[in-house]
């Protein structure tokens, strides 16, 4: 009965026959046409403009086309200046006026590269890539470009009109924004969207307009998904985050959240303080009296965020987190704290107002700054609409082609074992563990009202546990970090995984617990930047472990020795792509110059991988054995 209904259903879509066998004719020579490129980037950290000429580049995907076509009639100073015109059409065409002749050439040259670019698609799919003011005339170009002589001047005067119309420009544009979609297939953003950087809502914007992403939560994401699902705890992190990089215009001028209460109460009873200053950029310009007033929020934000902490720690015993309450652990009359049997001398310190007889207590006046905040949290609707969109294009981690992609680790015991999270009798660990951090962190966001509970806890675990998939370390010493000069007390032992990571047994081991087991499968992996100039390799386990961490963020290009690594995986293979810093728009479009700086072929296939070989692919064969079971319900 059941089964009678959806082919009831499905033959709504397709009425007749012909209908059913165009369709399955179809779905049966996409299978067979080459796998798309997929593009994987992770940790961009809020540099909005390092990212999007990412994208527009498609990691170098764009420049390598321009060699294989034109690499014969172009010198490379040419293909480069081609290149840049495809990356930023707008700006380039801006710079200088151009002859008729350049346009002709120019024109034609971004025909034959738009042409080779969407040569591994179907038409259909070419023309949803060609904005639709002139995607007639766009595509009668194309076809020339694939046809004989005898539309010669036809094709010649199509152009010529378009020139004298006045709208070269604008095809030129559509052409070049139309290649940008087709060199990358599926883009896979693994992780840490925010935080650090200065415009990580832009991204998500830039995201929410492309054709085709999924994203794997990063522990930086989390935080800001926590607060939007009412976890005061997770928004105290965000706020802190936000002033220790000067960001704080994020939260009030982007995502128009008031922090006028918190500023009011910080004012009230913290000073100038040189450890909570905000780091500034090179770009930043900020008055005196801005720095201070950041500086009190950063120590007021920080202060909360170590009382809500221990709190929570004293509410979650089952996060067995006892030894992160520094603040019930320090002598508030010495300013020392004791740390695993040892004293420590504080400094910095701005407990003003800690009770030292209760440290994790809360005022009234403090309570009604951390709820006014948190309505204001949960009621931002750019900030809602941004994290629906994570929500939705988001996971835990994910498998697609064959690859299992995740963030931050899964966690393991130093003998290569799962570490399990033990919880209401049972223990969870692997995949079932990852699961079970999905689910909650979706139930927490469904009801944002509802505060301490235990899934949105279970966000800030994420966040700081020792079991947790995203930060994958035995524990977070930000307290340490801002109060005691011993930097030994700093230090954020790494869970066993990035040392085990290296092997090729236990990539497979983890592998197979997520349903893989192909010869062509990798676990893919952003968090932690790879330390190239110190001799680490980001390709790892015989090339079965791959670290992409983007290294957008500018910090940590000093330690990495390079601006971090993307990683294209199209019907040939894998290149792991490593990237040199990025300037600005201005010195590419002058100098033409790319921040690509070397390219490391990963994985070769045996054979030339096709659509049926994807995970897409299972889904069209699943339609078409849905569509031939339909033609034959139709004939009874």
């Amino acid at each position: 009965m059941k089964k009678d209904k959806y082919y009831e259903l499905l033959r709504k879509q397709y009425p007749t026959t012909s209908d059913i066998v165009s369709e399955i004719i179809n779905l049966k020579a996409i299978l067979n046409l080459p796998k798309g490129t997929e593009h994987f980037v992770s940790d961009i950290h809020g540099e909005y403009h390092a990212f999007q000429h990412i994208l527009r580049n498609g990691s170098g995907n764009i420049k390598t086309k321009i060699h294989d076509i034109f690499k014969n009639d172009l010198t490379k100073q040419e293909q480069a200046e081609l290149a840049t015109l495809v990356y930023y059409p707008i700006e380039s065409l801006e710079k200088s006026t151009h002859t008729d002749e350049w346009y002709k050439v120019k024109l034609d040259q971004l025909v034959k590269l738009t042409h080779f670019s969407a040569s591994k698609y179907t038409r259909s799919k070419l023309r949803k890539a060609i904005p639709e003011r002139f995607s007639y005339i766009i595509q009668e170009l194309l076809y020339q470009s694939e046809s004989s002589k005898d539309k010669e001047d036809y094709y010649n005067q199509v152009i010529q009109t378009i020139i004298d119309l006045g709208q070269a420009d604008a095809i030129i544009c559509d052409l070049s924004f139309a290649i940008q979609k087709l060199v990358v297939d599926h883009l896979h953003v693994v992780g840490d969207i925010y935080d650090r950087g200065p415009a990580p809502d832009k991204i998500i914007e830039k995201l929410i307009k492309h054709h085709s992403v999924d994203i794997q939560w990063g522990n930086h994401d989390i935080i800001w998904m926590g607060a939007a699902a009412g976890s005061p705890i997770c928004m105290m992190n965000t706020i802190r985050i936000s002033a220790r990089y000067n960001n704080l215009n994020i939260i009030e001028d982007i995502y128009g959240i008031n922090l006028r209460p918190l500023l009011t109460y910080a004012e009230k009873y913290y000073d100038d303080n040189s450890a909570f200053r905000p780091k500034l950029s090179e770009e930043d310009e900020c008055s005196c009296e801005e720095l201070l007033e950041t500086t009190k929020i950063h120590q007021a934000a920080a202060i909360l965020q170590f009382k809500l902490e221990e709190r929570l720690v004293e509410r979650r015993p089952e996060f067995k987190m006892e030894h992160r309450k520094l603040l019930s652990a320090t002598n508030f009359d010495t300013e020392e704290v004791q740390i695993k049997g040892q004293l420590y001398p504080l400094e910095n310190t701005c407990f003003t107002t800690v009770n030292p007889d209760n440290p994790q207590e809360l005022t009234d006046e403090e309570m009604d700054v951390i709820n006014r905040l948190l309505t204001n949290f949960i009621n931002s609707e750019k900030l809602k609409r941004h994290i629906d969109f994570l929500y939705e294009k988001g996971r835990m981690y994910l498998v697609y082609n064959e690859n299992l992609l995740i963030h931050g680790c899964v966690p393991l015991n130093e003998d290569g074992s799962f570490m399990s999270f033990p919880l209401n009798g049972k223990h969870y660990y692997g995949k079932e563990l990852l699961d079970l951090f999905e689910i909650s962190l979706r139930n927490a966001y469904k009801q944002p009202e509802v505060i301490n509970d235990f899934d949105t806890d279970l966000i800030w675990y994420l966040w700081s546990g020792e079991c947790s998939s995203l930060f994958g370390k035995k524990e977070m010493t930000t307290f340490e970090r801002y109060f005691i000069a011993d930097k030994a007390t700093h230090e954020e032992p790494k869970n066993s995984y990035y040392v085990l990571r290296e092997r090729p047994e236990i990539i497979h081991n983890i592998l197979q617990e997520f349903g893989l087991s192909s010869h062509d499968s990798h676990l893919i992996n952003g968090h932690t930047p790879v330390k190239e100039v110190k001799g680490e390799n980001p390709i790892k386990a015989d090339g079965k472990m791959l670290v992409i961490d983007g290294g957008f963020s500018k910090p940590y290009q000093k330690t990495t020795g390079l601006a971090g690594y993307t990683l294209l995986y199209n019907s040939y293979g894998m290149q792991l792509v490593a990237h040199k810093s990025f300037s600005s728009i201005d010195d590419i479009l002058t100098n033409h110059d790319d921040i690509i700086s070397l390219r490391r072929v990963v994985d070769k296939p045996l054979s030339r991988k096709k659509v049926k070989d994807t995970t897409v692919g299972r889904q069209l064969q699943e339609e078409m054995r849905d569509l031939e079971q339909l033609l034959i319900y139709v004939k009874q």
